[in-house]
């Protein structure tokens, strides 16, 4: 079933997921998809950039929780909290997010399009990362996969994505949206780091 459409909505759908991927990690320490970085990194990531992202363009915040290095599940519930507070508010939600490297758009709509859709995407590395299954909403995965291919020079100068990995024509939407940004679709962690867990590799594709 495709993901709600309205800020709010979709932000709890995504970040409800996201939530039961961190309360299954069993080993924080584990490597992720994402090259350097640990299962506890990809929590840190989106704790870490977004409360700055926000404030420089509305001035918005809430009280911070502990650090993902002291306690990643209180520190993402913590944010989850708080960003949906802001969408959950209509006159928030309306109000004008300014960024200085952006064009003046409604705050819901900027947190719908940079954030929630991050979530979105790094819960197939959390999951990969901790051998937990994964399976992202196919028509969520195609949806981005336009709107990015859209924009993918200015996507690559970024920097924040990797080299685009080769899929077969006939992958499926989330195959094709993770090997955008750069992911090895068919990636699991080590044999050795999967037995520490007890885990097994998880196959990616859409139900």
């Amino acid at each position: 079933m495709t993901l709600p459409a309205q800020p709010a909505a979709r932000h709890r759908a995504v970040a409800a997921a996201f939530t039961d991927l961190v309360r299954g990690v069993d080993d924080w320490d584990t490597p992720s998809p994402v090259p350097g970085w640990a299962a506890r990194d990809v929590v840190d990531h989106l704790v870490t950039w977004f409360p700055a992202f926000l404030a420089a363009g509305s001035g918005h915040s809430w009280p911070p929780g502990p650090s993902v290095s002291e306690d990643p599940l209180a520190a993402w519930t913590a944010q989850v909290r708080g960003v949906q507070s802001l969408l959950d508010d209509p006159e928030a939600a309306a109000s004008a997010f300014s960024h200085p490297q952006l064009p003046e758009q409604e705050l819901a709509g900027a947190v719908s399009s940079f954030y929630t859709a991050d979530v979105f995407m790094h819960s197939w590395d959390l999951a990969r990362a901790s051998g937990q299954p994964v399976r992202l909403d196919a028509d969520a995965c195609q949806q981005l996969l336009s709107s990015m291919r859209a924009m993918e020079t200015a996507i690559r100068q970024s920097g924040q994505f990797g080299t685009a990995q080769s899929v077969a024509d006939d992958s499926s939407a989330q195959d094709r949206l993770v090997a955008f940004i750069g992911r090895d679709p068919g990636w699991a962690p080590s044999p050795c780091a999967q037995g520490s867990r007890g885990g097994e590799p998880v196959e990616g594709g859409d139900p």
